[in-house]
């Protein structure tokens, strides 16, 4: 069945590859469904020899929405108000450490991007049993004085809440042509087809809110990251607006033995200019394990 129940919720997840195979698990960032991670890109990976299991988080597309915890204030989140703060990135690491026990994975490799590599980073803290490897892709160590955008206002990208399909369609390819890859255009005809498939799968801004104050609110990580004994690789584009390669400098310097990678005119998605590199970063970093 493609539903496991973890820490209390529902999650949906599907898979790529021989079953038997050693699994790698891939978790993906804020408001962004298991779609972020391309079915082309997994095939890829099991391709190379693994069991490629990707899933939704908490709060957004098929996995078990959280509406009953209430909205978040986010001009409060923003001046310092965590009241309405509804669950924390700890959460979502739980989430992730039950999905990996319901499904018999132990250990796992762990590929991570964004907010799902500071949930991948965390879990390998918390709990190295589970994990065989790591892989974290244009992410941070919640250290606010590394990683920080180059936008203006990246809020003010956010699709609007309440707004119609074509209003939310377009708000989130534009999202996507902003924080995108300068080095690989995309058309705006993929990034909207992307973008429909996205909203029709399953449009839940309240979610991705509720992921954001979890995000916005986790601890920084450095000293924790010092701790980590299996293999690490950090991958980060050089043109990533959203956050900065900094944050990726600082988690590579953070885990022990990390080996880093950075790649010229990518930004915070995965083009497909850069798939072949990724995946020869991740596979060659899960030999090492």
């Amino acid at each position: 069945m493609p539903f496991v129940q973890s820490n209390g919720i529902r999650l949906y997840h599907d898979s790529f590859g021989d079953p038997d195979a050693p699994p790698m698990v891939m978790v993906m960032g804020l408001g962004a469904q298991l779609l972020g991670w391309p079915e082309e890109f997994c095939e890829l990976l099991a391709g190379r020899g693994f069991h490629v299991i990707r899933f939704d988080n908490r709060d957004v597309g098929l996995s078990q929405w959280l509406d009953d915890l209430g909205d978040v204030d986010l001009p409060g989140l923003m001046s310092g108000d965590l009241s309405t703060v509804r669950y924390r990135l700890s959460d979502m690491v739980d989430d992730l450490a039950g999905l990996i026990g319901a499904l018999g994975l132990a250990p796992v490799h762990l590929v991570g991007a964004s907010m799902g590599a500071g949930i991948s980073q965390q879990l390998a803290v918390d709990s190295p049993e589970l994990v065989r490897s790591l892989a974290s892709i244009m992410s941070t160590t919640s250290d606010r004085s590394v990683g920080q955008s180059t936008l203006e206002d990246p809020a003010a990208l956010a699709v609007p809440p309440g707004a119609d399909r074509a209003t939310a369609i377009a708000a989130e390819a534009r999202l996507h042509r902003v924080i995108g890859s300068p080095g690989g255009e995309t058309s705006d005809e993929e990034l909207t087809r992307r973008a429909t498939v996205a909203h029709d799968r399953a449009h839940h801004p309240a979610g991705m809110f509720r992921q954001l104050a979890a995000n916005a609110t986790a601890p920084d990580r450095t000293e924790a990251l010092r701790t980590v004994r299996v293999p690490t690789a950090v991958i980060h584009g050089e043109d990533d607006p959203l956050v900065n390669v900094s944050g990726g400098r600082a988690v590579a310097a953070a885990v022990p033995g990390a080996e880093l990678t950075v790649i010229p005119g990518m930004g915070h998605d995965l083009p497909e200019f850069a798939w072949e590199r990724i995946v020869d970063a991740v596979v060659a970093n899960a030999a090492r394990a």
